[in-house]
């Protein structure tokens, strides 16, 4: 029986899988970092400066969102599919990208079902842009797929055509400029008087969102990386805002 060999390239982590193990071992992530898109960019400083308690260290998670998927087949006899997923990371705290099969041997409706993941920031993270993340899985020649399926935290997206190319639009508004703005609730309507640019919509996000009002209580606090975090003040203005 084949083995899943890790091997990294170009700072993203890939593995080389075999049909007949698929599913029945974990990828493990070459070590390294993946390329950054940037800072917060001039962000306002968050006055979240940790997780709570027994967050997670250096958790493997997956990736906020999950944008295409690439399939290039070798054109050589004897060759493989290489299958590249692109994707959002929240905030700049992740690393290690990789693609972790959870099909388990020859799939019924041929798709290999794959989870876009990467080791998670320790503690809160303030909102910034969305860092671009991505990760490759050569397939040997031979496989019975026809389709891929790749899973991220808020998405899934499939290509039904191997080889083959498919993607999804991104998020409009990452966050990084929210803090000071009102907050309109989805559904909800902008105050009157407000301009269109000092409005942060909930359904332009695109991601979790976790509100706290003046007036509510926290019952527990769970840190979870994919989920933005917004304070108000008494007139809905963002008064704070983090990925925890």
């Amino acid at each position: 029986m084949k083995k899943v060999l890790p091997l990294a390239v170009a700072g993203v982590v890939a593995a080389t899988l075999s049909f007949a193990t698929v599913g029945a071992q974990a990828q493990a992530p070459a070590a390294g970092q993946p390329a950054a898109a940037g800072g917060p960019g001039g962000a306002p400083p968050s006055s979240y400066q940790g997780g709570a308690p027994g967050a997670p260290e250096g958790a493997h998670l997956p990736f906020l969102m999950v944008t295409s998927i690439e399939v290039l087949r070798s054109p050589r006899g004897g060759g493989m599919d290489i299958i590249r997923a692109r994707g959002l990371a929240s905030s700049s705290g992740w690393k290690e990208p990789h693609l972790l099969p959870i099909s388990n041997g020859a799939p019924i409706d041929g798709t290999l079902d794959l989870i876009f993941q990467g080791i998670s920031p320790s503690r809160a993270e303030p909102p910034g842009p969305f860092m671009p993340v991505e990760a490759i899985l050569p397939v040997e020649n031979g496989h019975p797929y026809k389709a891929v399926r790749v899973r991220a935290a808020t998405n899934a997206i499939t290509l039904k055509t191997v080889p083959g190319y498919v993607e999804v639009a991104a998020p409009k508004l990452d966050c990084s400029k929210c803090v000071g703005k009102v907050f309109v609730a989805r559904g909800a309507a902008a105050p009157a008087g407000v301009a269109a640019g000092d409005v942060v919509n909930e359904a332009d996000l695109g991601v979790p969102v976790r509100v706290i009002r003046p007036t509510d209580g926290i019952p527990n606090y769970v840190y979870d990386p994919n989920r933005l975090t917004i304070v108000l003040t008494e007139d809905g203005r963002i008064a704070d805002a983090a990925w925890d």
